[in-house]
């Protein structure tokens, strides 16, 4: 029988970067004091006749606040790989955190989808210790209760489909309601891991990254990343400057701004 699951296109756009040190990466540090920087992306899957956007990145005035090297505004960006975003109508919110969920208002058109228990716990009562609660922008966390009421929000318990061809995996751990989404391409089942890994070392070593609400859940999840890959190349990392250099610009005047997930590493 013919494969008949739609094949996506895949981007990453990386729209704003950090320095940083190794042991900031880690919990419990890292023997080697050296540089480890950052970087923030989000994703487009394009279909022929279907767009999916994952998550939402952050604005220049929260990058201001935050320290954060603004390079580019990440939904201007989705023009770069033909996006216009008046007409996309899913958007995949992996988790709440600021750097994910941060121009929710540029999407006039889109539906939202999101693991219900990740609206709990940025409304719930952990929220009240200021280590869990930095990594969230009220304001955004209010923006979704918002289009929730206006039923703009689509929500999960567990394991779920955006369309044929594009799946949602709850991997919690970083935050309470994190999920990773699978993409199918030309190449097979993409994992876009967002946060569930950070960088390709976190997953490798089995160390998760320091901002952790659960961390026999993160270590859990990079269980179930594995799980999901066909190989360990079919999954990107959330953060890491490593997917720059592995996978291809789509085209000259992209170079360093985007890339191409949908065809084979370098590495």
């Amino acid at each position: 029988m013919p494969d008949t699951v739609p094949t996506y296109e895949l981007f990453a756009i990386r729209y704003a970067m950090r320095e940083a040190r190794r042991a900031e990466h880690f919990i419990g540090g890292d023997p080697h004091d050296a540089p480890m920087p950052m970087d923030y992306f989000l994703w487009v899957a394009k279909g022929a006749d279907r767009t999916v956007v994952i998550d939402a990145g952050f604005t220049a005035e929260v990058a201001a606040q935050r320290k954060r090297t603004f390079l580019r505004c990440p939904i201007e960006s989705l023009k770069l790989v033909g996006v216009d975003v008046d007409a996309v109508q899913d958007v995949v919110l992996t988790h709440m955190h600021y750097d994910h969920v941060g121009n929710f208002d540029k999407f006039p058109a889109a539906q939202f989808h999101l693991q219900e228990p990740e609206l709990h716990y940025a409304v719930g009562r952990y929220m009240r210790y200021e280590k869990l609660r930095h990594s969230f922008e009220v304001e955004d966390v209010v923006g979704i209760v918002r289009l929730n009421y206006k039923n703009r929000v689509t929500f999960y318990n567990g394991p779920g489909q955006v369309a044929p061809g594009i799946t949602l995996h709850p991997a919690p751990g970083h935050s309470a309601g994190l999920q990773f989404v699978k993409v199918h391409t030309q190449r097979g089942w993409v994992v876009v891991a967002s946060d569930v890994t950070h960088f390709y070392e976190n997953m490798e070593t089995n160390r998760p990254f320091t901002t952790a609400f659960h961390i026999g859940g993160m270590l859990e999840s990079f269980d179930l990343l594995r799980a999901s890959a066909e190989t360990p190349q079919h999954i990107v990392p959330g953060h890491d400057p490593e997917v720059m250099r592995r996978y291809p610009a789509p085209r000259p005047d992209l170079q360093g701004i985007a890339v191409r997930l949908d065809v084979a590493p370098n590495a």
